[in-house]
C-alpha cells in the first residue's frame, strides 16, 4: 500500500470518529450556552428559514422520523420550539422557533459559515489546477464510498 493510500485511510477514519452521533461535521466549537446536540441546532437553523413537520425535517436530516421526535421533544421542553397545526388540516403539525432560539440557530448559521470560510482558505492555498484536482479526487471517493 502506498503512503497516500494509508493517509486517505486515516483521514476517512478520523471524520468517522468526529463525526460520531453527529448530522454534521463544524469546524471550531459551538459558542451558544444551550446544552444541545448539533442535530438539535441544525434543526433550530432550519426551522429559523421556514415552518417544517418532523417528516420535512427527518427529509432534510436524512435521519429517522423517530430522531427527530426525540429531539423536537427536548427542544419543546427547553422551550426552544412551539408546535403549532396546520390550519388546512390539523393533523399536521409545524414547528416554529421561540425567541429564545432564534440567537442559537443564529448562531448555528454562523458555525456553518466559518466552516466554509475555513474550507475556502485552505482550498485558496492550491493552484485552480490542483483545485480541480482536489475536486475530481473527492468526487470519485465519494462515488467510491457511495457504492
Amino acid at each position: 500500500m502506498s503512503q497516500l493510500a494509508h493517509e486517505m485511510d486515516h483521514f476517512l477514519n478520523e471524520i468517522i470518529l468526529k463525526a460520531e452521533n453527529q448530522h454534521e461535521i463544524l469546524i471550531g466549537s459551538c459558542t451558544s450556552e444551550m446544552p444541545l446536540t448539533n442535530t438539535q441546532e441544525h434543526i433550530l437553523m432550519l426551522l429559523s428559514e421556514e415552518s417544517l413537520t418532523n417528516s420535512e425535517l427527518a427529509k432534510c436530516l436524512n435521519v429517522s422520523q423517530a430522531a427527530v421526535t426525540k429531539a423536537i421533544k427536548s427542544l419543546i421542553k427547553q422551550e426552544l420550539l412551539e408546535p403549532f397545526k396546520d390550519q388546512k388540516d390539523a393533523r399536521v403539525i409545524f414547528y416554529r422557533l421561540t425567541e429564545l432560539a432564534k440567537p442559537v440557530a443564529a448562531e448555528h448559521h454562523q458555525h456553518h459559515q466559518h466552516t466554509l470560510e475555513i474550507y475556502e482558505k485552505i482550498a485558496n492555498q492550491y493552484t485552480p489546477n490542483e483545485q480541480a484536482t482536489i475536486q475530481k479526487f473527492l468526487g470519485t471517493l465519494v462515488g467510491e464510498i457511495g457504492k
